[in-house]
C-alpha cells in the first residue's frame, strides 16, 4: 500500500484546523484516491444514538447529495438496513462490490436503493470499544466495482485516523436536538 495517500491523510486530520473543515478535507482526498463517484461521513453520538450525514464529497454536481439532519437510528434504521445494524454491532467494515448481488444478510437491496441509489459501496465503521461513532462511505454508481487489496488496506487505515476528530467533532457540537 503506498503511503503517500495515507500521510496526505494523516496531515489534513491533525493541522490544526476546526474539526470540521479536517473532516471536510479528508472526504476530498479520500473520494478521488479510490476513484469514488461519491464519499460520505455519517458522524454520530453513540451516548443519545443519533447521527447525520454531514460531510459529503461528489465527483460532480450530478451525483446525489445524501446529507440529511439528525436522525434517531437505534429504532427503525438499524430493523430496516443491515449494515447499519453491522455497524452498531462494531462488526468489521463491510465491501460491496455489487448490490444488487449482496445477499439480504449483507444488504436490503431496496432500502439501498431507495435511499443511496448506489452499485458498489464500502461500510467503514468508525469505532472506539465497541461504540458506533461514524460510517465512511465511498461508493460508485451504474455499475459494479472491486474494492481491491489496496483499497482495503487504505481504508482500514483511514478509520482510525478519523475517529478522534470524528469525537472531536462530536464532542464540540455538544447536546445534539
Amino acid at each position: 500500500m503506498a503511503t503517500a495517500p495515507l500521510n496526505e491523510l494523516a496531515t489534513a486530520l491533525t493541522d490544526g484546523r476546526p474539526p470540521a473543515e479536517r473532516l471536510q478535507r479528508a472526504l476530498d482526498l479520500v473520494g478521488p484516491h479510490l476513484r469514488a463517484d461519491r464519499c460520505f461521513l455519517y458522524v454520530r453520538d453513540p451516548t443519545q444514538g443519533r447521527g447525520r450525514i454531514a460531510f459529503v464529497w461528489r465527483l460532480d454536481e450530478a451525483v446525489p447529495d445524501p446529507r440529511h439532519d439528525w436522525q434517531d437510528d437505534t429504532g427503525e434504521l438499524p430493523r430496516e438496513d443491515p449494515l447499519f445494524r453491522a455497524a452498531l454491532a462494531a462488526q468489521p467494515s463491510v465491501y460491496v462490490d455489487d448490490v444488487t448481488e449482496a445477499g439480504p444478510e449483507v444488504l436490503n437491496q431496496e432500502f439501498e436503493r431507495r435511499t443511496f441509489g448506489h452499485r458498489a459501496l464500502v461500510h467503514a465503521h468508525i469505532t472506539e470499544q465497541g461504540q458506533l461513532w461514524g460510517i465512511l462511505q465511498p461508493c460508485v454508481f451504474g455499475h459494479p466495482r472491486h474494492w481491491t487489496a489496496a483499497e482495503r488496506g487504505y481504508l482500514e487505515a483511514a478509520v482510525p485516523l478519523l475517529l478522534p476528530v470524528v469525537q472531536e467533532y462530536m464532542r464540540g457540537l455538544g447536546k445534539i436536538r
